[in-house]
């Protein structure tokens, strides 16, 4: 029988679950890197064994972590760090942005909060996304915004800079939660082709491995902009796609539910009756590509579910109805969020739907979103849920 493995990324440390196919009983183990924030946990589709985790802190800095057996032990590509002033120093923190090849100097500025431009300056790394078919070729999108690779199994790391110099860099902005590259999804069928997402930029696309970059915004709305439908500085959240129909987006931008059929070309609002579009989260059913999840959440200000009551919403038709999907879950004096990178889905005959949230709570429906129950509780906030199918 196939088995599932749960990577999990907390304010605190990573965990991980194990659990048969029938995914009742679940093994913890963890807490991982503990104390220091794991922002994302993800293995690689073309060896499980395969982990990387970005672990990170405002006081000692970023490190990548690599596990080559599952999750049980864990190491620092490139050689173990130096401890130094403020800073934790080793080859796989060597996030450095490219330059002006005519003049040395930086390749461009940002907008800052208020309105002036602002150097870019790394912080952190937000997101993890390993090759489809290389363990050792991995994708880091940073805070602040930019989009890096590494070949050799997260020891070095070179950005593809021309995604901050296509021309748009100066207008991106930060979000409340700073300005990171949080989304990466690569196109089973077209290796060239990458879509990313930026809180606040918004979605773009390279067609040609990296080389070439462009705005893919076109039907995004958002009131708070100078220009609500500019080609870019729209607060995008997340964004799926089934990998059989690569073509096929879905995003949660800071208000709207959005559908793209022409890869992010253009897109339209499906929020339909949802109770509220604002959220973070959203994933598309293993097998069924138009059967689609989200959380709502109250608002931009009370992240937390409506009336106190955890709810899923899940759409068969994609987007167009939407249903509650939330038996099992707490209905009443439940006030956690779910953010961007704490919802999965696995590849078992009855896909498993997963999340975390805020409260340290993590639930799973084995059955495609028809019931929830735990998979662990009471963990430091989840930042992150991640799900290998073990076969």
């Amino acid at each position: 029988m196939s088995s599932v493995r749960v990577l999990i990324g907390t304010r605190k440390g990573a965990f991980v679950a194990n659990a048969d196919g029938k995914r009742q009983k679940w093994n913890i183990t963890g807490p991982f890197f503990a104390g220091w924030e794991i922002y994302h946990v993800k293995g690689s589709p073309a060896d499980p064994n395969r982990i990387y985790a970005s672990q990170t802190s405002g006081w000692f800095g970023q490190l990548i972590q690599r596990s080559d057996d599952g999750g049980k032990t864990w190491d620092v590509p490139g050689g173990a760090p130096e401890p130094k002033a403020g800073m934790q120093q080793g080859q796989s923190n060597k996030f450095q942005y490219d330059t002006s090849a005519e003049t040395g100097k930086p390749l461009t500025t940002h907008q800052w909060y208020d309105g002036t431009q602002h150097p870019w300056e790394f912080k952190r790394v937000w997101h993890l996304e390993p090759s489809l078919a290389d363990p050792n070729t991995v994708y880091a999108g940073v805070e602040d915004a930019a989009l890096f690779r590494s070949t050799d199994g997260g020891t070095s790391w070179h950005e593809l800079a021309s995604l901050r110099g296509h021309g748009t860099g100066p207008q991106w902005q930060p979000g409340a939660g700073g300005m990171g590259l949080h989304t990466i999804i690569l196109d089973p069928k077209n290796p060239k082709r990458i879509w990313i997402a930026i809180s606040a930029a918004g979605a773009f696309r390279t067609d040609d491995g990296g080389a070439s970059w462009k705005p893919t915004n076109k039907g995004l709305y958002s009131k708070f902009l100078p220009n609500p439908t500019a080609e870019v500085g729209h607060c995008v959240h997340h964004i799926a796609m089934h990998p059989q129909r690569p073509g096929v987006l879905f995003m949660q931008k800071h208000w709207d539910v959005m559908r793209s059929d022409d890869a992010g070309d253009t897109w339209k609002e499906v929020s339909g009756n949802l109770p509220t579009d604002f959220g973070f989260v959203i994933d598309v059913h293993a097998h069924k590509p138009e059967t689609i999840y989200v959380v709502p959440i109250k608002s931009d200000g009370e992240h937390f579910p409506l009336e106190g009551k955890l709810k899923v919403f899940r759409s068969h038709n994609g987007g167009t109805d939407w249903e509650d999907s939330s038996q099992g879950l707490p209905q009443n004096n439940c006030y956690v969020n779910v953010l961007r990178d704490a919802m999965a889905v696995d590849s078992m005959d009855d896909c498993g739907i997963y999340f975390g949230t805020t409260g340290g709570q993590v639930y799973c429906s084995p059955n495609g979103g028809d019931s929830w129950a735990p998979v662990t509780e009471h963990l430091p906030a989840v930042l992150s849920v991640e799900v290998q199918t073990l076969k």
